[in-house]
């Protein structure tokens, strides 16, 4: 049942590591069972620099998670971004030797599986390949071949890589944590699975999830994720310019930013004046509310205008009838929708992590679209899960069907014949279900 199955969800963050524990219930919703966070000291634009203060980080938001859930955490779903992360288009094609039996969900996976093969720059690690459309004998625009018969079967593929010293640090982290890690999981796509519904997809939507030290950015057309990006700006240069501008401590300027930054200066009054302690002796700093707005609107241009930019080379600009979706902690950001929507012209709304969210003990995570990329990580690997027991259960299908051809082929003309195959079938069974409880994930 799935209400027996817990996934557990790990965001690496640059500002914050945030892990959380979710089942689904009786209706199919997540059910949040306990979250941790710790402040991320060992992370810089979405990389691990620091082993020990990212392991000490995540032991933290692990322990936090485990009282929170009651739950003993072994294994995780873990996030992966940052600068490194590559996408690119390639094809692939394969000749099957039936050409009379319909094409399956064998042969499609056989085709996803030799794209994994694919030769990538040294350092560079494929982490996802996503299928776009198929081909089947030259016909082309085919969504799903499966049932179809035909000789050549090809696909154009959105292949994403990360750097292998990236993912490296990544298992070296969980590793030193105690912990396994189930699935690596591009963030923006975990973000997609909890703020985007399903007719946003077709309809055609751009996801911009603006985190500490990155803006990752995907792109669906179809249904069909089209395009990814990772921009290495984030909320955290726009603290840092906050404090080069206005002459304050980091501490200081990220309070500024939070309780009283805005995206645009035009709705920053010039009579409102903050008043920040200063140093040792020293009289306090009056900061412009106005000023500051500036100095945030200025880094916000320049991200929105990078994110733009992407959307004009995934060729999908005016095909995007969804819009833009923002979500992370730079949602947050005062104006930052009004911002987006002046500079690119399309329809902006700002993603919590709802879409998929039953009643939960922690009810603080369905508010804030800080979290969307770890309750994106917890879907994701339910859904992970679902594909691996659907493939179980197709082969033993398959397995079954094998069996019931060899009856009719040999039809025994005893009685004793009967039984015996009948004990075969039986034992056969029996290996096939302790193959699939091999296969459960508790």
């Amino acid at each position: 049942m799935q209400k027996d199955k817990i996934i557990v969800g790990l965001d690496i963050g640059t500002t914050k590591i945030c892990a959380i524990v979710g089942r689904k219930n009786d209706y199919g919703k997540l059910e949040i069972l306990g979250m941790g966070k710790a402040v991320s000291e060992g992370v810089i634009r979405g990389m691990v620099t620091n082993i020990n203060a990212t392991v000490i980080a995540i032991e933290k938001a692990i322990k936090e998670a485990e009282e929170q859930s009651g739950i003993d955490i072994k294994v995780v779903n873990v996030g992966i971004a940052g600068q490194h992360i590559k996408s690119s288009m390639h094809h692939g094609s394969i000749t099957r030797n039936n050409t009379i039996n319909e094409i399956t969900v064998e042969d499609i996976n056989r085709l996803t599986n030799d794209m994994y093969k694919t030769v990538m720059p040294f350092g560079s690690e494929i982490i996802h390949v996503m299928p776009q459309v198929y081909t089947v004998d030259y016909e082309e625009g085919i969504k799903d071949p499966v049932g179809m018969t035909g000789v050549r079967l090809e696909a154009d593929f959105h292949v994403i890589t990360a750097q292998t010293t990236a993912i490296a640090n990544i298992n070296k982290c969980i590793q030193r944590a105690g912990l396994q890690i189930d699935n690596l999981i591009l963030e923006p796509l975990a973000s997609s699975q909890a703020v985007l519904s399903d007719e946003e997809k077709e309809a055609g939507i751009v996801l911009v999830d603006i985190g500490g030290g990155t803006t990752d950015i995907a792109i669906f057309h179809d249904s069909i994720i089209r395009h990814t990006a990772v921009i290495p700006f984030g909320g955290n240069i726009i603290t840092a310019d906050i404090k080069q501008g206005c002459m304050v401590m980091q501490n200081q300027a990220e309070k500024l930013k939070t309780e009283f930054g805005r995206a645009l200066a035009d709705e920053a009054s010039t009579n409102d004046i903050v008043s920040i302690k200063g140093l040792r002796d020293r009289a306090p700093k009056e900061i412009s509310v106005k000023n500051l707005a500036h100095i945030i609107q200025a880094r916000m241009e320049e991200i929105i205008e990078m994110v733009h930019t992407e959307i004009i080379c995934s060729g999908y600009e005016g095909k995007l009838a969804g819009g833009i979706v923002l979500t992370g902690g730079g949602a947050l950001l005062q104006f930052s929708k009004q911002l987006f929507e002046l500079m690119t012209g399309m329809d902006v709304r700002i993603g919590y992590p709802n879409e998929h969210l039953g009643k939960s003990k922690i009810e603080l995570v369905k508010n804030s679209p800080m979290f969307s990329t770890t309750v994106g990580l917890v879907l994701s690997g339910f859904r992970a899960l679902d594909d691996r027991e659907n493939k179980y259960m197709e082969m033993g299908g398959a397995a079954i069907n094998l069996a019931t051809e060899k009856q009719e082929k040999e039809k025994p003309k005893s009685q004793n014949g009967i039984f015996q195959f009948r004990k075969i079938l039986d034992k056969t069974k029996g290996l096939l279900l302790d193959d699939l409880d091999e296969g459960k994930d508790y």
